[in-house]
């Protein structure tokens, strides 16, 4: 049995236990201390357990209720969580409810939060929920012995993660890094072929020249779109297209002012990313596999010269294999 169908054998069952006893408080579903209990911070999971984890939340929260709840996923040494990988929760105008590592935020309406390069993580989080959950993928530090710290902008990694209503007025999320990830060595296989064929672009411009480079940059059927459908942009640093395959109505046009529905400045930051030496750059965009539809991006940004840049990215379903639409 894999570590998910344990995952969700062990909240079904203690769910099932507290409903039959009649249990309302939380000292009642803790008795057994295996109870939903995370993975350890060496323990990988994949997408689908984490999913699992959040979702075994949801389910505990509304056997014991809101504040029982709260004051659990308010724990650092608590059932859910250990290490990187914790419950935190919200109400659905954006006040934090409970973090186990910023007690300090609590009350605190984060709504308009943005991760270091502009995505609205929170607010993102929000929708998702109330559409029924599902996942979500931005920047975040990792947390150590003192806490989070969002002003290091220098410690922002990538996180995959999932958010679940618990009922109409809260919801909860959890997520991992990279690092967490199974399968990732050091990121996941997508991401990794996709940093990999940026890599070879930005190579390809610096030796044959910013021309030749955009015009198979531009070219659907070159070597800069791969069989797993990855492909290359080519940018100036005012945001102006200069090629891409999908959008090639759009070369020449500035898209510096394009945002998406929660306010990103998109190309903005991508390009503000490379101008400063290059990094990943979560956003939301439409993804031409799946009729244009709009869907988050983990998007990686490399400088080629002083005069233009080239992006790529990996759509969130990729590596969840479960898409989530805005």
């Amino acid at each position: 049995m894999n570590k998910g169908h344990v995952f969700g054998m062990i909240g079904l069952l203690t769910m099932v236990a507290v409903l039959l006893a009649g249990c309302s408080t939380i000292d009642h579903v803790l008795i057994n201390k295996t109870v939903a209990k995370p993975a350890t911070a060496t323990n990988k999971m994949t997408p689908a357990e984490l999913k699992t984890f959040v979702t075994n939340a949801a389910a505990y929260a509304r056997v014991v209720g809101r504040d029982a709840a709260i004051d659990e996923f308010s724990k650092k040494n608590g059932s859910f969580s250990k290490g990187d990988l914790y419950i935190y929760a919200y109400d659905f105008n954006g006040t934090l409810l409970a973090h186990p590592y910023q007690p300090d935020q609590v009350g605190q309406n984060r709504l308009n939060f943005t991760d270091i390069r502009g995505l609205h993580v929170i607010a993102i989080g929000n929708y998702s929920a109330a559409n029924g959950g599902g996942f979500i993928a931005y920047l975040y530090p990792a947390p150590d012995t003192n806490g989070i710290d969002e002003g290091a902008n220098g410690s922002y990694v990538p996180k995959i993660g999932y958010v679940s209503p618990v009922d109409s007025t809260w919801w909860i999320g959890s997520g991992i890094y990279f690092s967490d990830l199974e399968g990732a060595d050091p990121v996941p296989g997508p991401v990794a072929e996709m940093i990999s064929l940026e890599e070879q672009g930005a190579g390809f411009g610096r030796k044959f020249g910013k021309d030749a480079a955009l015009s198979e940059i531009g070219n659907r059927s070159g070597m800069f779109v791969d069989a797993q459908g990855h492909y290359l942009t080519g940018y100036d640093y005012n945001g102006t297209v200069l090629a891409h395959p999908y959008l090639q109505g759009a070369v020449g046009t500035d898209l510096s002012g394009r945002t998406d529905r929660f306010g990103m400045a998109i190309v903005k930051s991508a390009a503000d990313t490379a101008r400063n030496g290059g990094g990943y750059v979560v956003f939301i965009w439409p993804n031409p596999n799946a009729g244009n539809k709009e869907e988050l991006k983990i998007g990686y940004m490399l400088p080629v010269d002083r005069t233009w840049w080239i992006g790529s990215g990996v759509y969130l379903s990729e590596i969840t294999g479960d898409p989530n639409y805005y």
